[in-house]
């Protein structure tokens, strides 16, 4: 069967090249028909770790308090904020704003109540609220109560009066929200209970639906952000503005991606065909790969279309990999059909062929495998984008590998060998061999250098850290970094933190039980929080709200803090200092109109008046800012200060969940090199027949990756979404090298029974593919670094240099451990 499949094979390829021919134009067709569905994907949820019971108890909250779906835009005209010019600029540039398809409301300064601009009794209120531009407003009296109101300071204007905030409110996409519940509904189902087949079935309608309303979804964010972009180019003459907010990052982050995916494209294209032009110099060996990466990539491309696999951050250098996966194949098999060629000039072209894949399908096809395996090993990770990150690799390595086997033979086959190649002058050559004698001669002292690396990359991983500043994302000159700046100095801070506290339970069950023996009918209209029914709506325990909300907002990471302490504040103003007693808060609040309610008590107590929340905004640009530590902080001192229960209280919020994230990556990195390394160990077992080779060849890519981590342990650099993966890419990539070397070792070995005669052969040979492949990588990598979004220029230059390490030490250390360990 094997031998009618490789007939077949080589009767397409070589024999009647037109027919792989006409099969790989088929196969680009369709694959640049698909590529038209490709799409890009920087939502909030395709952050976050999968199934994280957290994240749907944020949903659950956001459902009950109010959504994130909201942008912030701040304001500073160059004239004083409460003049008329500023104030007029300011209303018309709301009216503008109101104006761009996507924007349901907008709330300023101009739109909030004032209570003390004069001082307004309840009984005025009721008639009427007043607003900063009404005749009876004292301007002064204004600015004063904006600046000092508990309500207003830091969340809608700065301490200096100076500054702004706008909150635009994006339309609800009603369609889209209702299938994000449902599929919510059927994924919690799914965790909990398992799907019946009708379920199933539902499930994957809904998916279906679910993906295509987000690409709408979110084609009619980026239509709104630029829409509100152009009206604030309008007033940047009169005033600076930045754009802030969960919509507006995740729709810059698709920007990001895009770009990253052309400048890398681009970048590695051109470094691939410079590289190729200087180490081969015919035109064959630039075109020939130059045409198979290109059908990769748009391969590839269609592949992911096709199957609806949104690409997100993470997974923005698929392209980037896929030509270096690629490149690494062809540089292979052009060295080796270059080292017959030179052995045997007059030998014909079909034997060259021949012979080349006779001697390189086996180590191709293992390293190929063997990077499968390491992409693979990513689904272990908890984090969503890292595991279709690894799943998009693993099928683009395969799409690699057949193009390359498929396209190299039948674009050389209708053509003759070529003039023989001078390689003895080679300076590759001489690279190669300098490291042959190097081993040769100080084999004992590159060994004691290696153990003292493996004892400096030990030291390093072991300080590596995951805490990372979100807004260290971004170089300082995106509008994502200088709104969080400005916000976080002068409007409270950027990263949401919810406190979430329950009433206790015994008061919980003894309302049940309540419910359970009330008359029918008897007291279904009464609403707990105006009776004074619910837990937290009466003095005692308000007070207990004013002392927690006193200790959160003491905290140097906090910002800015609201709560029903914050209303409390207000209303002792609008009684004029009176005692909040429980006649006093019932009256105010059955007397508070709808509109006043809506701000200042709704979003901080449920319908029950039984759970109360803080929210908190925490300065992220704080450069001692722990998360993880914070949070716990928080937990137990609130736990132990106010004598709650453990289970009254929940922390929920953005930070809740990018802190899941980040504290998951050092287990999600333990796991994947495991993995990685167990598989990749069966892998060279099944290969190579031996447990002490496979050790050995896994070894000093081994090395190399742990050497990065420690690196970056010891410089400071800490691990994040992106730089996780680096340790898997370097394992995959580089054991290709060891294979390759390993093997051709093995073969000079079986030649000559001459371990360093077969090593030298091996430099002089696979060294020379290896060291032209890993210059190729290490220099394409670098091509990161033009990146607006920083995890991938660390990602870039690490890799790289990982890279790098990974040449030498298969160059060094391995032929070192084959010569003296490994049975002859």
């Amino acid at each position: 069967m094997l031998d009618r499949l490789l007939n077949l094979y080589r009767l397409m390829t070589q024999q009647r090249p037109a027919i792989a021919g006409v099969l790989i134009v088929a196969v680009l067709a369709v694959a640049a028909w698909q590529a038209q569905e490709f799409r890009l994907d920087a939502s909030s949820d395709s952050l976050v770790l999968e199934n994280d019971e957290d994240l749907r108890y944020y949903r659950q909250i956001r459902e009950q308090y109010g959504s994130d779906d909201f942008l912030v835009m701040t304001y500073q005209p160059q004239a004083d904020l409460f003049s008329d010019a500023a104030l007029d600029d300011l209303a018309a540039l709301k009216q503008q704003l109101l104006e761009v398809p996507g924007i349901a409301s907008a709330t300023t300064l101009l739109d909030v109540p004032l209570i003390n601009s004069p001082p307004m009794s309840l009984t005025e209120i009721q008639q009427g609220i007043r607003t900063l531009r009404d005749p009876g407003t004292n301007r002064e009296m204004a600015r004063t109560e904006f600046t000092t109101s508990e309500l207003y300071k830091e969340l809608i204007i700065n301490a200096e009066g100076t500054v702004t905030a706008m909150l635009l409110n994006l339309s609800p996409d009603t369609a889209f929200r209702e299938l994000s519940d449902q599929r919510q509904a059927l994924q919690r189902k799914r965790a909990e209970d398992g799907l019946s087949e009708t379920e199933q079935a539902e499930m994957a309608q809904v998916e279906e639906a679910y993906r295509a309303a987000k690409i709408r979804n979110q084609a009619e964010l980026a239509k709104t952000i630029a829409g509100v972009r152009a009206v604030m180019a309008e007033f940047d003459e009169r005033a600076e503005l930045h754009l802030g907010g969960v919509p507006m990052i995740a729709s810059d982050m698709i920007d990001f991606v895009a770009s990253d995916i052309e400048i890398f494209g681009i970048g590695i294209g051109a470094f691939i065909l410079l590289l190729l032009i200087v180490t081969f110099r015919q035109l064959r060996w630039v075109l020939i790969p130059a045409a198979i990466c290109g059908a990769v990539s748009l391969t590839m491309t269609g592949f992911l279309g096709m199957m609806d696999w949104p690409v997100t951050v993470v997974s923005s250098n698929f392209i980037s990999l896929a030509l270096i996966i690629t490149l690494s194949l062809i540089v292979h098999l052009i060295v080796r059909y270059r080292e017959l060629q030179v052995a045997d000039p007059n030998r014909p072209q079909g034997e060259l062929i021949d012979e080349t894949l006779r001697s390189k399908i086996a180590p191709s096809f293992y390293t190929a495998a063997t990077t499968v395996v390491s992409f693979a090993s990513l689904v272990v990770s908890d984090i969503r984008p890292v595991i279709d990150f690894g799943l998009m690799m693993v099928w683009g390595v395969v799409i690699a590998f057949v193009m390359t086997f498929l396209m190299w033979p039948t674009a050389l086959a209708p053509f003759s060998s070529g003039s023989t190649p001078r390689e003895e002058s080679d300076i590759t050559h001489r690279i190669t061999q300098a490291f042959a004698g190097l081993i040769a001669r100080r084999g004992n002292g590159v060994l004691a250098v290696y153990a003292l690396l493996i004892i400096a990359g030990i030291i390093g991983i072991s300080r590596i850290t995951v805490e990372n500043r979100f807004i260290d994302y971004f170089k300082s000159d995106t509008e994502i970094y200088q709104g969080m700046v400005l916000i976080d100095k002068e409007l409270g801070g950027t990263t949401p933190l919810d406190v979430i506290i329950d009433a206790p339970q015994d008061f919980l069950d003894q309302e049940a039980e309540m419910d359970e023996f009330a008359l029918p009918g008897f007291g279904d209209e009464v609403d707990p929080v105006a009776s004074g029914e619910s837990y937290w709506y009466n003095p005692y325990q308000l007070q207990q709200v004013e002392e927690i909300h006193a200790y959160l907002d003491s905290l140097p990471e906090t910002g800015k803090v609201l709560s029903l302490a914050t209303t409390t504040a207000l209303l002792k103003d609008l009684t004029d200092g009176a005692q909040l007693n429980s006649f006093v808060l019932n009256l105010v609040y059955r007397f508070l109109p709808q509109d006043i309610r809506e701000i200042l008590v709704e979003p901080y107590l449920s319908e029950d008046g039984n759970q109360v929340r803080f929210a908190i905004r925490v300065i992220d640009s704080d450069p001692n800012l722990s998360r993880n530590a914070l949070l716990q902080q928080v937990e137990a001192e609130l736990i132990e200060k106010f004598d709650l229960q453990p289970e009254q209280l929940h922390l929920t919020g953005a930070l809740v969940l990018y802190n899941n994230v980040l504290q998951s990556l050092v287990g999600s990195q333990v796991t994947t090199m495991v993995a990685v390394f167990i598989a990749i160990l069966a892998m060279f077992l099944l290969l190579f027949r031996s447990l002490t080779v496979a050790l050995i060849a896994v070894i000093p890519t081994g090395v190399a990756a742990g050497l990065i981590l420690g690196l970056m342990g010891g410089i400071g650099i800490p691990l994040d979404i992106m730089t996780i993966t680096i340790a898997a890419i370097t394992i995959g990539i580089g054991v290709d090298n060891a294979i390759h070397y390993t093997h051709r070792f093995r073969e000079e070995l079986a030649k000559t029974g001459d371990p360093t005669a077969s090593m030298r052969a091996a430099h002089g040979s696979v060294g020379r593919a290896m060291y032209y492949t890993s210059v190729i990588v290490t220099l394409g990598f670098s091509i990161l670094a033009l990146s607006n979004f920083i995890p991938s220029i660390y990602f870039g230059l690490f890799t790289g240099l990982a890279m790098l390490i990974a040449l030498i030490a298969n160059l060094t250390l391995l032929p070192l451990l084959l010569m003296r360990l490994a049975p002859r």
